[in-house]
C-alpha cells in the first residue's frame, strides 16, 4: 500500500489543543495505511520567544533558509493563547475507517527522521522538576542544541558553560512525545497532560520499531501526532527534551475489541511494545497513583497473554520488571513499565 503525505500547515494541525469528536479530519485512511507525517516543535515558534522562528533562530546562527517554512505559517497564522492552550503543535487528526470505541487503535513508528540539524532545551518559570528553583533568574532559558553526525551516530551538542567552546555529546533517539486518539465530546484537551487518549505521554522507548496501543474513544478514532523529540531522559526534568521537528512514518492499524482483549486484557490507558519490551503505562497527578496503575496494568496484562496467576505476576514484576518514570513535568506524571518478551519465549500460549 502506498504511503500518503500529511504536511504541517495550517489546515493541518493544532497549536496547544488536542482533538475531539467534534472535529472534522484533515486526512481518512483505510486500516493498515502507512502515513508519513510531518511534524513541527513548538520551541522556536512560542510566545516566549517572540513568535517569530526567523527572528529567534537567527540569534543562534542559523540562516532563514533553513528554518522550517511550516514553522514561520504556523507561527504566523495558527490561533494560540499562551495563558489557555498547551505549547504543542499537533499534526491531524486522521480518521481511520472502521475503528470504533472498544477496540485499539495502533501506531507502529516505522521511521523518524529530523527536519532541521537542531533542537532546544527548555526550562520555563514555575514548570520542570524544581519549580521556584530554577531557572534562578525566573525568566525562561532556551538552550539551543546543534546536531553533529559522528560515527556511531547523530549527537546532540550541548556546551558546559555559556559561551563557552566546551561541549558534551549525547547520543540522538528521536521519538513523538505525542501521539494519541481524539476524546469524546466537543472540547479540545489541553495539550500538556496526557491520559487515556494518549497525547502528550513522552516515553522515550517509543522510538523506531515501536507500536503504541490506544483505546478507541470516538468513530474514526480520530488520531494526531506532534512534540518531536530528538532525545529525551527518563523524567524530562527541566520541563522539555531535545525538542526538534520530526517526519514520521507510521502505521495505523485497527485491532478489533475481542482480538485486543485476548492479547493485552482490559486496555485502558495507553500500551506500548518494542522488539524488546511491553510497556504498560500510569497517569496521574500523583506519581505514587501513577505507579500503582502501571503495576495494575501490568498485572492484567500478564494474566490476559499468558494465563499468569496474580500473585506470580506480582512477584515476576517485583523480580524482573523495571518501572521508569516517564516524565514529571506534564501536570499529569507518567510512570512505564518494560516486561521483557523474551522471558515469556518458551511459555506455549
Amino acid at each position: 500500500m502506498t504511503a500518503v503525505h500529511l504536511p504541517a500547515n495550517p489546515e493541518t494541525v493544532l497549536w496547544g489543543r488536542l482533538p475531539c469528536a467534534a472535529d472534522d479530519p484533515v486526512l481518512t485512511i483505510e486500516p493498515g495505511t502507512t502515513v508519513i507525517i510531518d511534524t513541527v516543535s513548538h520551541e522556536g515558534i512560542l510566545e516566549d520567544q517572540g513568535r517569530d522562528p526567523i527572528t529567534f533562530f537567527a540569534g543562534h546562527g542559523v540562516a532563514a533558509d533553513d528554518v522550517l517554512d511550516d514553522a514561520i505559517m504556523i507561527a504566523a497564522k495558527v490561533p494560540h493563547d499562551p495563558d489557555r492552550d498547551g505549547p504543542h503543535v499537533i499534526t491531524g487528526p486522521i480518521r481511520i475507517e472502521g475503528a470504533e470505541p472498544g477496540d485499539l487503535l495502533a501506531l507502529s513508528v516505522l521511521e523518524l527522521v529530523p527536519r532541521v540539524p537542531y533542537g532546544v532545551i527548555s526550562n520555563r518559570h514555575g514548570k520542570g522538576a524544581l519549580p521556584g528553583e530554577l531557572p534562578r533568574s525566573g525568566q525562561s532559558v532556551s538552550v539551543f542544541t546543534p546536531i553533529a553526525s559522528r560515527d556511531s551516530g547523530s549527537v546532540g551538542l550541548l556546551p558546559i558553560m555559556d559561551g563557552g567552546d566546551r561541549v558534551v555529546e549525547f547520543p540522538l533517539a528521536p521519538f513523538l512525545g505525542t501521539m494519541g486518539v481524539a476524546v469524546s465530546g466537543t472540547e479540545r484537551p489541553h495539550s500538556v497532560p496526557p491520559g487515556p487518549h494518549g497525547g502528550n505521554l513522552d516515553i522515550n522507548l517509543l522510538t523506531v520499531g515501536s507500536t503504541l496501543y490506544l483505546p478507541v474513544q470516538v468513530p474514526g478514532a480520530l488520531a494526531y501526532v506532534g512534540d518531536p523529540h530528538f532525545a529525551q531522559g527518563d523524567g524530562e526534568v527541566a520541563l522539555t527534551a531535545l525538542e526538534g521537528s520530526l517526519r514520521a512514518t507510521v502505521r495505523f492499524e485497527v485491532v478489533p475489541r475481542e482480538v485486543a482483549r485476548a492479547e493485552f486484557g482490559e486496555v485502558t490507558g495507553p500500551l506500548g511494545r518494542t522488539p524488546d519490551y511491553l510497556i504498560p503505562t500510569g497517569l496521574d497527578v500523583d506519581l505514587d497513583e501513577a505507579m500503582r496503575q502501571c503495576v495494575r496494568q501490568a498485572l492484567r496484562l500478564l494474566q490476559a497473554r499468558y494465563g499468569m496467576a496474580e500473585h506470580l505476576a506480582y512477584a515476576y514484576l517485583s523480580a524482573a520488571t523495571d518501572f521508569d518514570i516517564s516524565q514529571v513535568v506534564d501536570i499529569v506524571s507518567g510512570v512505564h513499565a518494560r516486561i521483557r518478551l523474551a522471558d515469556f519465549d518458551r511459555i506455549v500460549r
